[in-house]
Parts: C-alpha cells; sequence; structure tokens
C-alpha cells in the first residue's frame, strides 16, 4: 500500500468522524482538530529520512487500514484481575479499544478538590477547565502522530488536582484491547495538578489477544509551583500491536515529576517524552526499562529542557534485548543560556542477549550556560560469565542465574517505582518472564 494511500485513508476517516461529534463540532477545539489533520494531510507519515525517525520504520503499520470503534465492546469485570493490585485502594478509569468503560471503571475521588473523569465528559462538565488546558503544552507543527490525534480527539483521561491536596490512593488507567483487530484509539489525556499538591498515575497497557491494532496516545501533564506527580507507566500489548505515544510535561517553580517507564509488548513501540523546566528549582526524575524479545522494535526518545536555572534531571534507561529484537534510545538534554546551576545526569545501558539482537544508542547533551554539571552516555554490553559461573558453582540452575543477573541488572530503575505493590508485582512478573525466555 502506498503512504499516500493509507494517508488519505485518514483524512476520509477524519471526515466520518466529524460526522459524529454532534454538538462537539461546535466547540471552538475542533477548529483545532481542523488544523491538526490540515498539518497531518502536510506532514504525512514520518520515514527514516527524518532524523527523528533514523532507526525507526513505520512502514509495517501503513500496510493495516485501521478503524475507529463504534461502541464500547463488552468485557468481563474478572479480566481486571490481572491488571490491577489487591492491596491497593486503586480508582480505576477503564477504556476498551480506546472507548471510556463506565462499567468497568470505579473512580471514587471526585469532589471539589479533585476531578477524575474521561475527557470527553469532562469536554461537557468542565468544559471552561479544559480547554483553558487541552493542546496548550503538546504541539502538532512538526509530529504527525500527534497531529493525527489531535484531529481525532475524542476520549481519554482529565486528572486536575486543586491547589495543596495531597491524593494518598493511586489513580490507575487500564487500557484493554479486547481483541477485535485492525482498530485504533487516539487517546487524550490531561493531568493538570495544581500548586503544593501531590498525586500518583498508574497507567497500564494490556491485550487479551495477540491482535493486530494501533493505540496512537498523547498526554499533556502540568506541574504547577511546589507540586509532585509520581508517574508509571506499563505496557503489556499485544505482541503484533503499534504503540505511538507521545507525552509533553511542563512543570513550575519547585515542583518534582517522576516517572517509570516500563515496556514489555508490543510489535512496534515508540515513545516520546518530553519535559520542559519551566521555572527555578525544579526536579525531573525520569527511569526506564524496556524489554524485547522475537523481533519487537522498541524506540524511547526523550527530551529534557532547561530552560531556567537551578534545576535537576536524573535520567537512567535500561534495555535487554533477545532474540532478532531491536531497541532505539535518544536522550537529549538542552541547556539554555539562563540556565545556570543546572544539574543534569543521564545514562543508557543495554544487555545483548545474542548476536541478532541491536540498540541504537544517541546522547545528546547542549549546552549553552557556562555554570552547570552535566554528564551523559549509553554502554552496551552482555551477561558477565563471571557472575554466571559464580551463582553456578553455588548450587543456582542456570534459569534461575540468568533470571537473577538480568533482574539485578534492572533493579535501579525498578527500585524508582515508589507504590511498593506494584514494585514487587513488575518485580516478579519480570523475573517470570526471564525464566521464561531462558526455557524457550
Amino acid at each position: 500500500m502506498e503512504i499516500t494511500d493509507i494517508k488519505q485513508w485518514y483524512i476520509s476517516n477524519f471526515e466520518l468522524f466529524e460526522e459524529s461529534l454532534n454538538g462537539s463540532r461546535e466547540t471552538p477545539f475542533h477548529e483545532v482538530r481542523r488544523s491538526a489533520i490540515s498539518k497531518f494531510s502536510e506532514l504525512g507519515f514520518p520515514t527514516p529520512r527524518h532524523e527523528e525517525w533514523k532507526y525507526t520504520n513505520v512502514a509495517p503499520m501503513l500496510e493495516h487500514k485501521f478503524k475507529l470503534p463504534t461502541e464500547v465492546a463488552k468485557v468481563p469485570k474478572e479480566v481486571l484481575r490481572d491488571f490491577t493490585f489487591d492491596t491497593l485502594k486503586e480508582n480505576l478509569v477503564v477504556f476498551v479499544n480506546g472507548l471510556f468503560s463506565e462499567e468497568l471503571s470505579n473512580i471514587a475521588l471526585n469532589s471539589d478538590d479533585i476531578i477524575v473523569s474521561s475527557l470527553r465528559n469532562a469536554m461537557v462538565n468542565h468544559a471552561d477547565l479544559v480547554y483553558k488546558h487541552l493542546g496548550r503544552y503538546v504541539s502538532f507543527e512538526d509530529e504527525s502522530f500527534t497531529a493525527l490525534n489531535t484531529a481525532f480527539t475524542n476520549d481519554g483521561t482529565f486528572i486536575f488536582v486543586t491547589d495543596n491536596k495531597v491524593i494518598e490512593d493511586p489513580i490507575h488507567l487500564i487500557y484493554i484491547s479486547d481483541g477485535d483487530t485492525e482498530l485504533v484509539s487516539h487517546l487524550r489525556n490531561l493531568f493538570i495538578v495544581g500548586k503544593n499538591s501531590q498525586v500518583k498515575i498508574i497507567e497500564s497497557f494490556h491485550s487479551l489477544s495477540d491482535t493486530t491494532y494501533f493505540n496512537n496516545l498523547v498526554t499533556e501533564v502540568f506541574v504547577d509551583e511546589c507540586a509532585i506527580i509520581d508517574h508509571i507507566k506499563l505496557q503489556e500489548e499485544s505482541i503484533n500491536a503499534f504503540h505511538i505515544s507521545n507525552s509533553q510535561v511542563q512543570q513550575e517553580r519547585q515542583s518534582v515529576y517522576r516517572t517509570v517507564n516500563i515496556d514489555l509488548g508490543g510489535g512496534l513501540v515508540r515513545n516520546n517524552l518530553n519535559v520542559l523546566l519551566n521555572d527555578e528549582h525544579c526536579e525531573s526524575h525520569l527511569f526506564g526499562f524496556f524489554l524485547g524479545q522475537g523481533t519487537q522494535h522498541i524506540d524511547n526518545h526523550t527530551f529534557i529542557d532547561h530552560a531556567k536555572p537551578h534545576c535537576f534531571s536524573n535520567e537512567l534507561y535500561k534495555g535487554i534485548l533477545d532474540d532478532k529484537a531491536r531497541g532505539v534510545f535518544n536522550g537529549k538534554i538542552i541547556v539554555r543560556p539562563d540556565a545556570q546551576k543546572t544539574n543534569a545526569l543521564q545514562s543508557n545501558k543495554t544487555l545483548l542477549l545474542t548476536d541478532d539482537a541491536s540498540i541504537n544508542a544517541k546522547p545528546q547533551l547542549e549546552i549553552f550556560a557556562d555554570d552547570v554539571k552535566c554528564t551523559h552516555g549509553a554502554t552496551i554490553g552482555q551477561l558477565d560469565d563471571e557472575a554466571m559461573f559464580y551463582l553456578r558453582a553455588r548450587g543456582i540452575g542456570e534459569e534461575m542465574a540468568g533470571a537473577m543477573l538480568r533482574h539485578a541488572f534492572i533493579s535501579d530503575v525498578l527500585e524508582n517505582i515508589k507504590i511498593e505493590e506494584v514494585r514487587e508485582r513488575m518485580d516478579a512478573h519480570i523475573i517470570e518472564r526471564f525464566t521464561k525466555a531462558l526455557k524457550s
């Protein structure tokens, strides 16, 4: 299929999407949708000739004519047991094939201090608040998938926390693909956290079968003065799924944004995470782990923009690639002229378990200030034979020894999951994945 043909497919689907919006077509945001589809028509899909997509080819995705879901699929409530945490009091926001499921969700937090809602409902019930922020932080001017998402924006999660409020219980967003093939969802999330407030957000992506579908996600996060966000993203999609995520975070004075991003599934995965430190004394902590097997392709692009002085950022991404899996890490840090006294750390480390696995690592550091402390680097290696021999000599089987060494390699990423129940579940789940891989 020609790229121009598939581009036209999405443009023609936008016309059908417009007809389904009813009253939403009359809102000011619909003009933003129209501008976005026009920009998508101009940009088209990226190719490896584009520098930002040099190592990731989306051509396999363009072989499919993905369709928008027309109604919320019925999924038994029992399936949530595999995706939730028994000992946590969670507030659940559940989407099936990209559409909000009121039946599966359980939101107990709503009050004058906090709003947790589907974006679609929030556009009606909290219109002034939503439209004050929606589209303000992320740009679609040079990013095709963000333009496509903006054009089809209709549902997702809206979280608003007022000033001086600490939310103890985590908010868990669960995205389920139910097995229908060739569906696309353009989820749009908007998280606004007020001054001196704190919140924990978990996002997890799951599939009920190994079907082919496309999740195109955009998330905007605003962290006001002295606010703290802990943001965990767990991606365990179908091995045949396409997962494109674009996130933009804006931090204000003395705010803290901590995120842990874990990729275990997906056939072709691309995560763009951009953080703007927009005032003094901000902290950003970005941690990631990706496990690639078979022919998976997992690409993490991060951009930390130190725009103001006296800020700190710490970034650590680790990957383990097996079989013929391929990874990409492109981490860019920019320190602008006014951002004196910046402290920025970045590290990417990858284990290659076979000769056929590969990683393209590109750490970037651009410094335009003269009073800073910045480090960055990337390493690529294999498991330590001496460490393996040490464990085997003490009676530990080969499978368990290999799993232990792999787990030890990523432990400094997992330990940054501050919610104990989530960390323990991921510990056990990843060790299980390692053990199964060694048996196969």
